[in-house]
């Protein structure tokens, strides 16, 4: 598995796993300077962890769509260039604005990820676009956010089947977000988040050319 710069495995209390850089925001283990990315706590870092060809190499200017409180969004603005991180729920946001307190590069925005036009006069063009909403129509999401995307960028989303269809079977869930994203997208690469999260895809698509 290749990862990107700044991110590296190490070994905590005997169990090796992912690490990056920084001050500590969710209780993850620490041995300093490092920080342990936890899997069950992250799809991105899930992806890492599975082996996902995600494109990252570290310094890209990131987009991240869902950043919750900041437990993934922290990981990446600690190895990446400038990372806006867009979280709807004021709640989260708090612990976010927490979280990038020692982290220059991490911009939090109080914004819906469903309505881009909110926050197009603040987010330059990026490298890539990291999704992670728990919402239906994660696909539209996606395709909305897509002009954000330089030519080669990349599109790195964690699919949650149950916040599409709680009813349906996660696969058929899935084909559907896919053809949702295949009108913006190629799709590169895709792969169940398991065992670190039940009924998840990780996608990884680059724009389509026009």
């Amino acid at each position: 598995m290749t990862l990107p710069t700044g991110v590296e495995r190490h070994e905590f209390d005997g169990e090796t796993s992912i690490a990056t850089q920084g001050d500590p925001v969710y209780g993850e283990r620490t041995d300093d300077p490092w920080r342990r990315w936890d899997p069950h706590r992250s799809k991105l870092g899930a992806m890492l962890e599975l082996g996902m060809d995600t494109g990252l190499s570290g310094g890209e200017t990131v987009l991240y769509l869902g950043a919750a409180a900041g437990t993934t969004a922290s990981h990446v603005a600690d190895f990446c260039g400038p990372t806006y991180a867009v979280e709807f729920a004021p709640r989260p946001m708090r612990d976010l604005l927490t979280a990038a307190e020692s982290r220059q590069r991490l911009f939090p925005l109080l914004k819906d990820a469903r309505k881009p036009e909110t926050y197009a006069h603040v987010v330059e063009p990026v490298d890539v676009v990291v999704q992670d909403v728990a919402t239906r129509g994660q696909g539209r999401v996606a395709n909305l956010n897509e002009q954000f995307l330089s030519g080669d960028g990349r599109l790195l989303a964690a699919i949650k089947a149950r916040s599409e269809d709680v009813t349906a079977d996660p696969e058929t869930v899935f084909e559907r977000v896919r053809s949702d994203l295949e009108q913006s997208y190629e799709v590169l690469e895709t792969a169940r988040l398991d065992p670190y999260h039940a009924d998840h895809l990780g996608v990884v698509a680059t724009p389509r050319d026009e």
